[in-house]
């Protein structure tokens, strides 16, 4: 599964959606995880209501099923959701690699209805909730 974070220091989740000079994106498994790849954005990032400017980041994360971030725009996330990615917010900046072995951890255990979700559409992994017979 592949998971983005908006990130201006590229150590920590610590950039809002539209204003991040980058998304640095992971590959996260069970077994741990690997940097896949890092998209850099220039220019007047900063400017509210500069729709244009979520075109490129929205590209970049073609295949990206979790995207976490500092904060988010209405119409980013309706735009993110859009594409079937579910944005995640934290309410402070953290280290990628903490939030990576979190999500992690949630792998190795019962993933909650939304992460089975994703992980059914991408193909990774499936559970079977029936009932076992007595």
């Amino acid at each position: 599964m592949k998971v983005a974070f908006a990130t201006q220091d590229l150590e920590r989740i610590d950039a809002h959606f539209g204003w991040a000079r980058n998304i640095a994106i992971y590959d996260l498994t069970e077994e741990g995880w690997a940097l896949d790849r890092v998209a850099e954005f220039s220019g007047e990032l900063n400017e509210d209501g500069n729709e244009d400017k979520l075109e490129p980041k929205l590209k970049a994360l073609q295949g990206v099923s979790i995207l976490v971030v500092a904060a988010i725009g209405g119409s980013g996330a309706a735009r993110v959701v859009a594409q079937n990615i579910h944005p995640m917010k934290v309410p402070e900046p953290e280290p990628i690699e903490g939030m990576l072995a979190k999500l992690q951890q949630v792998l190795k255990g019962t993933p909650p209805p939304w992460l089975r979700k994703i992980l059914g559409r991408s193909g990774e992994k499936t559970f079977d909730f029936e009932e076992e017979e007595a």
